[in-house]
């Protein structure tokens, strides 16, 4: 199954604060691990909202608001996309993610087919 991982946005990811040294080698060090085991398709970071867009679709009308956006526990500072075998083991490898204590993390599972299942759903 695939799964996106989101990790949510914190006040330092959102004034644009970059981890320390250390922290960036022990997520490096993680993102490997992922690597190594198969697990991580893609994964990346995201600027801070404040060079988001967002657009309100109501009827025909577009609304168009530029960020930065107030609630930070609601956006998302960076995604990964994991092949794993069930939730559990998506949530073990979460569980060893090197986060810092204000952090959230969130496993959603993706609504996706392969190519192979598409041919046999088009069959």
């Amino acid at each position: 199954m695939r799964v996106m991982i989101l990790g949510k946005a914190t006040k330092d990811t959102e004034a644009g604060v970059m981890p320390t040294a250390e922290a960036w080698e022990a997520m490096a060090q993680f993102q490997e691990e992922l690597v190594q085991a198969g697990i991580v398709l893609v994964g990346e970071g995201l600027m801070p909202s404040s060079t988001d867009v967002r657009v309100r679709c109501s009827g025909k009308d577009r609304i168009v608001t530029d960020g930065p956006f107030a609630e930070t526990k609601e956006l998302i500072a960076g995604y990964s996309i994991w092949e794993v075998k069930s939730m559990a083991e998506a949530i073990a490898w979460v569980k060893r993610c090197p986060m810092t204590d204000d952090s959230e993390i969130e496993i959603r599972p993706l609504f996706c087919y392969s190519a192979e299942e598409v041919s046999e759903i088009l069959s």
